[in-house]
């Protein structure tokens, strides 16, 4: 059995179709997404339009929801300025505008937790943030009580979850958390606030198991920068010259 896992693909459909690209070189039996696949990028639109051609389950992150909601308890555990509070909000109406009736409803279908049969004895577990809540957060020098406590940690399962943006692997009990990482948004946590800079690749995670063996291969898929960047000018997103200047 093997499952490519990807995530946080953020309305980014150019860099999911890189992804997509890579893994038909070494196809997967199953694809499984796990959430905050629409709000945020340029092409909110073509990236549900993939989404529904892949015809794969997905997890409904905390973006997605708050795209659909308009809730301000998006923020969780992570504090928002007022300031981009107000950019996403802008970001948020207009990632709506681009989408029909029928486009939100398929939206609407994202679970808030999937399960993935592995074998007769094995499976996977996946989420966004965790199986409580899509908006907490799991890294890797996370406690380990707090992944203990908010997976489990059944020798039966295996777990993954999206949100943070981070490629990592963390044992729990007899078993293992997995993070994908980002298609759409892939960054490092170890950089000034004021000098953000997004990574031009595209992130995703295949999982194969094989009777007793278990194989996790993290993948980082490079695409071109200037092609995100001309998306974004020609998109109409407001705030579209603060998303070019994170590729610069």
């Amino acid at each position: 059995m093997r499952v490519a896992v990807f995530s946080d693909i953020h309305g980014n459909a150019f860099a999911l179709d890189v992804m997509l690209a890579d893994l038909k070189k070494s196809p997967a039996d199953v694809l499984v997404c796990l959430g905050d696949a629409i709000q945020g990028g340029p092409q909110p639109r073509e990236t549900v339009q993939r989404l529904r051609e892949l015809d794969c389950p997905v997890v409904m992150g905390n973006a997605d929801e708050w795209l659909l909601t308009g809730k301000e308890d998006i923020s969780g555990p992570e504090q928002i300025s007022p300031e981009r509070l107000q950019k996403m909000k802008a970001v948020r109406e207009w990632s709506l505008s681009k989408l029909s009736d029928a486009e939100c409803a398929f939206i609407a279908s994202f679970q808030p937790m999937l399960t993935i049969p592995l074998s007769d004895t094995k499976k996977l577990s996946c989420y966004h943030g965790t199986p409580a809540s899509n908006e907490e957060i799991l890294l890797p020098d996370t406690p380990y009580e707090n992944f203990r406590n908010a997976l489990g940690g059944k020798a039966d399962t295996l777990y993954c979850g999206g949100h943070t943006h981070v490629q990592f692997t963390r044992r729990v009990g007899a078993t293992f958390h997995f993070n994908p990482g980002s298609v759409g948004l892939a960054y490092s946590h170890h950089q000034p606030d004021d000098a953000f800079h997004a990574d031009a690749v595209a992130e995703y995670a295949l999982l194969t198991v094989d009777g007793a063996r278990t194989a996790l291969e993290f993948r980082r898929v490079p695409y071109d920068a200037a092609e995100v960047m001309e998306i974004y000018r020609t998109s109409g997103r407001p705030y579209a010259d603060e998303a070019l200047a994170q590729y610069a």
